[in-house]
């Protein structure tokens, strides 16, 4: 395979720290943390200043355009992005492709962002690869890139330093904007687009649908998971007005779906999907709920568009893969007793997701729900989903300074849905309130935000992280 000549450290300017400040994995991820993160701000404005393509570009071009030297899959929308992300690449590496994955947020390790061949990089080559980009902005005098732009670069040039065959890369926020467009991927995948970060990306569906099918590309397949009418149509005409082949992973297939019980396995869904090229049959889904068979099929549909793109790839050898789908922070018992399940739902359509899951998968006789999320959340959606899943509230603040008032979502929530709520200062004086009320056959799901649960898992998980 080509690979494009990646650009050799020269002497930094004054714009960015010297070089010999990032020698190792801690300086690396302080430099970082010193940069404009909009995962963090309180206030985000999503404009071509802050959201730069331009910036990247020149960021990239100065690095001897990585991006360029690999082939990849870009994957857009609201929920599911990881999912069907992390699938997707199990599979490949099971086909024999060497395989790098880039998602966000991460839960414990800012590591677990940038994946090769199933493990995540180490301290020393985040450190080299993070000093690369460093010194190649103060070189080329990159105005003031941001936290991810930095690190997207950074991946990139990890996968080319790593020789991987092809990059599953997942975008950060919505897609027209993100640094992560700027790929010539060989598959686009879509997966559900649902009201999420509204204050940036817009209040209705079809403004957010506009920014995440901003990433289809001129004649680039397109795969995208079922979709309310309105952006099923907005899909169609994007894609249509670049001669963009496009298929909806539940229209023209020959796709089922079914749960089932075994000793094995549990709980569990399988999916049957057949196309003109690919036959899958009883494929067991690796993670829990209903939506994660949309988001297999996801990802099985993109697998059958890589075909057509001239990879070899055998179905059974493929969906061995699926085996070994690892995914922290959803649908995640991280402690057996007391039982906590933790989950990143954090939109009105991800906590249904939730609720309808934890009801198929885990048995139990009454759930106590901890809850915080961010204030540019569809926050009305998602108390009105709780409503129908939790037989107790507990309302916290994710300890961000985007964080929504817990005691402002207690009010919301029992103005509309008439049951009382408590409201705890601490993710542990939640925990304390929880289990005074739990039984042995009870649940606690912490949920509403990656920085919850990602507390959660360090000061409360029994299990292995």
């Amino acid at each position: 395979m080509t690979r494009a000549t990646i650009a050799r450290p020269k002497s930094p300017s004054k714009i960015t720290p010297a070089p010999r400040q990032i020698r190792t994995f801690r300086s690396a991820v302080n430099y970082l943390d010193s940069l404009v993160n909009w995962e963090r701000a309180p206030r985000l404005q999503y404009s071509p200043s802050n959201f730069s393509l331009a910036r990247m570009n020149r960021l990239l071009s100065a690095l001897g355009n990585p991006h360029r030297s690999f082939k990849s899959i870009h994957i857009a929308g609201t929920k599911g992005k990881g999912s069907t992300a992390t699938m997707l690449a199990e599979m490949l590496r099971a086909s024999g492709f060497k395989v790098g994955l880039y998602t966000s947020p991460h839960l414990l390790s800012i590591r677990e962002r940038i994946i090769v061949g199933g493990k995540m990089i180490s301290e020393s080559a985040f450190a080299k690869a993070v000093r690369a980009v460093v010194n190649i902005t103060a070189k080329a005098r990159v105005p003031k890139p941001t936290y991810f732009e930095v690190l997207t670069a950074a991946a990139f040039h990890y996968f080319v330093t790593a020789e991987v065959d092809i990059a599953v890369v997942e975008t950060g926020l919505g897609g027209r904007l993100d640094a992560t467009n700027v790929l010539a991927p060989e598959v686009i995948g879509l997966t559900s687009i649902s009201r999420d970060h509204t204050l940036q990306l817009g209040e209705d569906l079809s403004s957010i649908a506009k920014e995440k099918a901003a990433i289809i590309k001129k004649r680039i397949p397109v795969v995208s998971a079922p979709q309310v009418a309105s952006v099923k149509e907005l899909i169609r005409e994007a894609a249509a007005a670049v001669d963009a082949p496009l298929r909806f992973s539940d229209e023209g297939v020959d796709f089922s779906y079914r749960f089932e019980f075994s000793r094995a396995a549990g709980r569990h869904a399988r999916i049957c999907m057949t196309t003109a090229t690919s036959r899958f049959e009883h494929v067991l889904v690796p993670l829990f709920g209903e939506h994660q068979a949309t988001n297999c099929s996801v990802a099985l549909n993109i697998l059958d568009a890589l075909k057509s793109r001239g990879f070899s790839i055998d179905d059974q050898q493929a969906i061995s893969g699926l085996a070994n789908v690892r995914l922290p922070g959803r649908m995640q018992i991280i402690c057996e007793e007391p039982r906590i399940l933790v989950d990143g739902a954090h939109n009105a359509a991800s906590i249904n997701a939730l609720m309808r899951a934890t009801g198929q998968h885990i048995p139990y006789d009454s759930m106590i729900v901890i809850f915080g999320c961010h204030k540019d959340k569809d926050i009305p959606g998602m108390l009105r989903r709780l409503q129908l899943g939790a037989d107790k509230m507990i309302f916290v603040s994710t300890g961000s300074p985007r964080s929504a008032d817990p005691a402002e979502l207690a009010a919301q929530y029992t103005e509309s849905s008439g049951k009382m709520a408590q409201v705890a200062e601490t993710l542990e004086e939640a925990m304390r309130i929880a289990v005074s009320a739990i039984t042995r056959e009870d649940v606690i799901c912490i949920t509403g935000s990656f920085y919850l649960i990602a507390e959660a898992m360090r000061k409360f998980s029994t299990q292995p992280l």
